[in-house]
């Protein structure tokens, strides 16, 4: 079988969240998997020297735009969130806890979270909101909110960031297959091809 694709996100971007919709359903069409990353693009942005697209002139009022646009497109449901964008290493920490005791349910609370953040405005840089929309999957919200603020769990998120940024990921959705990357959601189309190529 072949490699694990690897998609690298952060939980305040709604290309992210797209593209959280539908890349396991695309790569399982091509009998692959996906490995998901959570990251935090404030981390990436200090190497990358870059920042939030609705806080760039010009570019921030097309975005805003673009992002409900591209909802649409996309088929996925969306609903600009307020505040906008919001810190995300609890989320993160959330996810990476998660996966190294049970890989499906990480990947669950992941879409809860994202879904949560983009389709109900709930505020998921709070890290009591991340421990309820955890606990509604069945997860242990006590121990959950311990994990938060524990210093092996704030070092897998770390590790991760520093693994994207040595993998060139400098943004967010971010996609490695077998070493050929695609950053941005509109890149969908080529990520389709190129796994139904084998690369072009």
């Amino acid at each position: 079988m072949a490699d694990p694709i690897d998609f690298y996100f952060d939980f305040s971007s709604p290309y992210g969240y797209f593209m959280s919709e539908k890349i396991d359903g695309i790569a399982a069409g091509f009998g692959r998997k996906v490995r998901w990353h959570p990251i935090l693009l404030g981390v990436v942005y200090t190497v990358s020297e870059g920042r939030p697209l609705t806080d760039v002139p010009l570019k921030g009022d097309y975005a805003v735009r673009d992002i409900e646009r591209s909802a649409r497109y996309h088929g996925v449901r969306y609903a600009k969130p307020d505040p906008f964008p919001i810190p995300t290493q609890a989320a993160a920490r959330a996810y990476y806890w998660l996966h190294d005791q049970d890989c499906a349910l990480a990947r669950r609370f992941a879409h809860a979270a994202y879904r949560a953040y983009f389709q109900a405005g709930r505020n998921i840089g709070a890290p009591e909101v991340v421990v309820e929309v955890a606990a509604g999957l069945g997860v242990d919200g006590t121990a959950l909110a311990a994990a938060l603020q524990s210093d092996p769990v704030k070092a897998r998120l770390k590790a991760a960031c520093s693994e994207a940024i040595a993998k060139g990921v400098f943004g967010s959705p971010f996609v490695i297959i077998d070493g050929e990357p695609f950053w941005g959601v509109d890149r969908l189309p080529q990520i389709e091809r190129w796994l139904d190529t084998g690369g072009y």
